[in-house]
């Protein structure tokens, strides 16, 4: 059986009371009696409780970050953001990853509600609004990442992907490419659509008869996804083939250009130029080095995390709302 607080009152002589301070305020402590405590935890390998402490406490130091995708690498970058901002604040950062499902979004609020942690990190797949109220009604608040919150009653850190499928579209058309397929789905995620929106935006601001827009909707936005949808597209007859492919997320697009080499050697850029959006460390090291959209991931989760201990110390903080604006990374899988 685990050793107690009790069982090292009694070993070293002293009060419960006196072992808790030597815990958590050992400057009160005079350094002979500190030091017989510590002996007496090293002797019966004591280790104290921190999860039942905070549940007396009202919350933990630490918070929930509950990502979209946790094997896309945009998705690890803001972690790692927020991370170092939770630690040089005292904190720590519990991770779980939504996978797109629903319901496994609903389970891992559930957990953390019950462990109290002080605040959550999340980038809803599905319409958590009604839920995040109650959480914040029982002092726990949220803030969104990666997209603005649906009804604007919450804090947000995003970047603007309405400009950013804007600026994709608009460089591919610059550079000539008149049949453009965006390949991003599910589409019922926000900022998928919001980049297809910014797309839209950019051809109708070409004013070009010529320009056509299609969209190739995606299961996931991953890599795999991106290599099916692409080997659908890339088995079209040749004629048939877009002349640009604006993905919704760099593991789309890099999944996209492994099905066209596989077609044909020389496909990109030469007669498909490709985009993608997060401007991943993957993206540069890519067989055709790839143009993509880039996010600061890593500000994003700063931001958010300095957001969120905000509004736990003061609940009736209004809510903020921080866009950063996106940066068109231009390489060679669009320059032929």
């Amino acid at each position: 059986m685990a050793a107690s607080m009790r069982d090292v009152a009694r070993l070293a002589g002293v009060s419960v009371g006196t072992v808790s301070n030597v815990l958590n305020m050992p400057g009160r402590v005079a350094p002979a009696l500190a030091e017989r405590v510590q002996a007496a935890i090293d002797d019966l390998g004591y280790v104290r409780n921190d999860a039942a402490r905070q549940l007396r406490a009202g919350s933990s130091r630490a918070i929930a970050f509950i990502s979209l995708d946790a094997a896309n690498p945009f998705f690890s970058a803001l972690a790692r953001g927020a991370e170092e901002q939770a630690s040089a604040s005292g904190f720590s950062v519990i991770l779980a990853n939504s996978d797109e499902k629903s319901e496994r979004e609903a389970s891992y609020l559930d957990l953390f509600e019950e462990r109290r942690v002080r605040g959550v990190l999340i980038s809803p797949f599905g319409d958590v609004a009604d839920r995040l109220r109650l959480m914040r009604k029982r002092g726990i608040p949220a803030v969104v990442v990666d997209r603005v919150s649906s009804d604007a009653s919450f804090s947000s850190v995003s970047v603007d992907d309405v400009a950013g499928g804007q600026a994709a579209v608009g460089h591919l058309i610059a550079g000539g490419r008149r049949r453009i397929t965006y390949l991003g789905g599910p589409l019922a995620i926000r900022q998928v659509a919001d980049r297809l929106d910014g797309a839209r935006r950019a051809v109708t601001a070409a004013g070009d008869a010529g320009v056509a827009l299609d969209v190739v909707e995606a299961g996931a936005l991953s890599l795999a996804e991106g290599r099916r949808t692409g080997q659908e597209i890339m088995d079209r007859p040749r004629e048939r083939w877009p002349d640009a492919v604006f993905a919704a997320n760099d593991l789309l697009a890099i999944g996209f250009l492994q099905a066209a080499f596989r077609a044909d050697p020389c496909a990109v850029p030469g007669r498909v130029a490709v985009t993608g959006y997060d401007d991943i460390d993957f993206a540069a090291a890519a067989a055709v080095p790839l143009t993509s959209v880039r996010q600061p991931a890593e500000q994003i989760g700063a931001a958010a995390v300095r957001i969120l201990l905000a509004e736990a110390d003061d609940p009736a903080a209004a809510p903020r709302h921080v866009v950063f604006q996106p940066e068109l990374i231009v390489r060679e899988s669009t320059s032929g």
